[in-house]
């Protein structure tokens, strides 16, 4: 595949050129340039990549200003990461064990997923011995921890493999797939004896993990939590409350963020935030069930509650006051798995509309023969392949370490927002039929509105876009 700013032909060895134009010269006029009579000498010419306008001063000339073309300055952001892909391509082919994990992770959520779907939407509970059968099944299959390094036991898979996975565990229902066994990922800043309480046994699947930020009072603003640990001695007392905590239900121990301490900064007070681990069962510590979701049944989110719960320093994952610097190494994976989840689901739903637009008949003939519904049809696969190709990249550029917190960012609110869009198009296609429980459109349909949410709203996610573009102009 040919890099921007190459031709298909030379694609391999021509030089990348940023697509910018300068002026069009105008026609040479008497005296300028090099000429055979005496007297004459050059006019100065602009250095190669800088238009200068007679509005600026010759003592000027050269220095970063409105108009200037000079690429590898203050107007260069764009141009610098193109230059970090010079010699790197990326590859849109599968590689053949790639195409054999993804054939692999389909036929399990199409065997071990789609028949429990039902009943679990039904009741909005997954059977203990249910969710236990499929890690059990998951182990066997080798994929359980995939997205951990082959060192400490996972698979070692790397992030644009991962990322696939996660699209093909998007098909099913999420009650069920939390079951496939994928750790958090911060888990990797645990020190020793961390590593063999926690870390290990979460990738061996003895134990399971949950990651607790979210607060009554603190969602996208986790600046701003209330839940509050203490110093006492070597220990921390801790008080507070976090909610919509995702499957802490089966979780043996949480991953928590929380306030301790407090500085000073030119927007105002700021919090200090320490990340510990906290094991189910320990004294002043409750997880109870949560609230009841229109999205993801089956999928619990839950209360947790501190009150006087006592902490060893020994429980704290990473530094004092340096939880945000884990939870920024670590964190990013979330929305690159959610983008995944919304392209697997979103192509679920599609080919239930297409076969349905092929098989249906109104007025003698199918109804994908009808404008109306084919170019639904069409808008709807185009962005589906859009939001895989975001995806995609940004996992590419993970693996390259490439920078790719904006590239993640564009990924999780195009897929989540396109989710939302290609499902209420499938519903459409299908009429009534879409909102009844005999199909899992409509289930498709609720799922997707929390997406849009979850790990970073779209508005947060619209606003590390924007920063990434004007912050290095200084706006």
């Amino acid at each position: 595949m040919a890099r921007a700013g190459t031709s298909d032909r030379n694609a391999e060895t021509t030089r990348w050129r940023p697509l910018i134009r300068l002026p069009p010269s105008s026609p040479r006029r008497r005296g300028e340039g090099t000429c055979r009579g005496a007297g004459h000498q050059k006019s100065p010419l602009p250095a190669c990549g800088e238009r200068v306008s007679p509005r600026v001063k010759p003592e000027e000339r050269g220095k970063p200003h409105p108009g200037s073309l000079r690429i590898d300055r203050e107007i260069g952001p764009e141009m610098a990461r193109a230059k970090e892909r010079r010699g790197r391509t990326m590859n849109f082919a599968l590689t053949e064990e790639q195409q054999m994990i993804v054939d692999t992770v389909r036929s399990f959520v199409e065997t071990e997923i789609y028949p429990h779907e039902n009943e679990v939407e039904r009741t909005g509970v997954v059977p203990r011995e249910l969710g236990q059968d499929i890690a059990r099944k998951c182990k066997e299959l080798g994929f359980f921890a995939c997205n951990f390094p082959e060192e400490v036991g996972g698979a070692g898979l790397d992030h644009l493999t991962f990322t696939l996975v996660e699209r093909e565990l998007g098909r099913g229902s999420m009650g069920l797939t939390v079951f496939f066994g994928r750790p958090s990922g911060i888990l990797m800043a645990c020190n020793e004896e961390q590593r063999e309480r926690y870390l290990l046994p979460a990738v061996r699947g003895d134990k399971f993990d949950a990651l607790a930020m979210t607060e009554p009072d603190a969602g996208s603003d986790v600046r701003g939590m209330k839940c509050f640990a203490r110093p006492d001695g070597d220990d921390w007392i801790v008080n507070g409350t976090k909610h919509f905590i995702s499957h802490a239900d089966i979780a043996d121990f949480v991953i928590v963020f929380i306030a301790t301490g407090e500085e000073q900064t030119p927007r105002g007070p700021k919090k200090k935030i320490t990340c510990f681990l906290v094991d189910r069962g320990t004294p002043g510590f409750e997880i109870r069930e949560g609230y009841n979701s229109v999205s993801h049944r089956g999928y619990k989110n839950c209360i947790l509650t501190f009150d006087d719960c006592r902490l060893p320093s020994s429980q704290i994952l990473g530094e004092v006051h340096k939880g945000f610097d884990i939870a920024n190494d670590w964190l990013y994976a979330t929305r690159l798995t959610v983008a995944a989840t919304s392209v697997g689901r979103a192509r679920r739903a599609f080919d239930y509309a297409l076969s349905y637009a092929a098989e249906r008949k109104q007025f003698g003939k199918p109804i994908g023969a009808n404008q109306g519904v084919s170019f639904k049809l069409a808008d709807m696969i185009t962005e589906i392949d859009a939001a895989d190709l975001l995806t995609l990249s940004a996992a590419w550029r993970l693996d390259h370490g490439l920078p790719s917190n904006r590239e993640i960012a564009s990924a999780k609110v195009f897929a989540t927002e396109m989710l939302a869009r290609v499902t209420d198009e499938a519903i459409q296609i299908f009429g009534g039929m879409g909102l009844m429980d005999d199909l899992p459109l409509a289930r498709f349909w609720r799922d997707a509105r929390v997406e849009r949410i979850w790990d970073g709203t779209s508005e947060i996610q619209r606003h590390i876009i924007s920063r990434d573009l004007l912050r290095p102009l200084g706006a």
